[in-house]
C-alpha cells in the first residue's frame, strides 16, 4: 500500500502507521536568562527557574473513518478539531515578566530547536499572535484497500517557572507554548507497534475506528 500526502508546514512532522512520543520532567532547573530578557520584562538582570516541565504529542483533530475499495483513493473526511494549541503566559504572583522572554527562555530550557526556530522563524515559540495549525491543509491519496482514519497533532510544553530579579523580587508564573504539527493516516485493521498509552494515533484509532478495532491496541515491535 502506498501513502502519498503533502506537507502541512516547514516544520511539520508526518506521522504514519507510528506512534508519537511524549516525555515528563519534574525536577526544578535554573536556566540563564536570554540575552533579550531585559528589554521585555519589569525587572532587568533577572533568571529563570524553570520546573514541572510537561512536553508531549496531543491530538488536535481527527476525522470520521473512511472505507476504500481496490486501488484505493483519495481521502475526503477532513479532520473535526478536538484541541486548539495556545501560546500563553500567565501570571500567579510577583513583578509582571514579559511573555515573549519567558516562552524564549522555555525554549531554551527544553534544549529543542524546534522550539526555538519553529515553522521557519526564529522565536516563533514565543509567538503569543500566532495562529493555529490549519486542519484543512494538505491532503493524503491512498493506493490500497482499507479504513483510514486522517488525524493532526502539536508537540505541546506546559512548564512553571520562578523568575529572580536583580534585586530579590520574585514572579511566578506557567508557560504553554508548542512546536511541530504534523498528520498521521491509521488503517483501523492493522495494529500500532510502539506506540504509548495517551500517544495521538492510539487516541485517534478509540475516537474514529472503535476502542476494539486491532488500531486501537498497541503492540510491542
Amino acid at each position: 500500500m502506498k501513502i502519498r500526502q503533502t506537507c502541512l508546514a516547514a516544520c511539520a512532522v508526518v506521522t504514519l502507521i507510528a506512534g508519537t512520543a511524549a516525555c515528563t520532567s519534574d525536577s526544578p532547573k535554573p536556566v540563564d536568562r536570554p540575552a533579550r530578557a531585559a528589554a521585555d520584562t519589569a525587572c532587568a538582570n533577572g533568571t529563570y527557574t524553570w520546573f514541572n516541565v510537561d512536553k508531549r504529542d496531543v491530538l488536535t483533530g481527527v476525522a470520521e473513518k473512511q472505507k476504500l475499495g481496490k486501488g484505493g483513493g483519495e481521502l475526503t473526511h477532513k479532520p473535526a478539531p478536538l484541541h486548539t494549541p495556545r501560546t500563553t503566559v500567565t501570571f500567579e504572583k510577583g513583578p509582571r515578566v514579559g511573555a515573549a522572554a519567558a516562552l524564549r527562555s522555555l525554549g531554551a530550557h527544553i534544549a529543542d530547536t524546534d522550539a526555538v526556530y519553529g515553522d521557519g522563524d526564529a522565536y516563533e515559540f514565543a509567538n503569543v499572535r500566532r495562529s493555529a495549525p490549519d486542519l484543512t491543509a494538505g491532503g493524503t491519496r491512498v493506493d490500497g484497500a482499507g479504513t483510514f482514519v486522517d488525524y493532526r497533532w502539536v508537540r505541546q510544553v506546559t512548564a512553571d517557572f520562578l523568575y529572580t530579579c536583580a534585586d530579590g523580587k520574585r514572579a511566578a508564573g506557567r508557560a504553554t507554548s508548542w512546536f511541530i504539527h504534523g498528520s498521521g493516516l491509521l488503517e483501523c485493521a492493522e495494529p500500532v507497534r510502539d506506540a504509548k498509552e495517551g500517544d495521538p494515533i492510539l487516541v485517534a484509532a478509540r475516537m474514529s475506528c472503535g476502542p476494539d478495532a486491532p488500531a486501537a491496541r498497541a503492540e510491542k515491535a
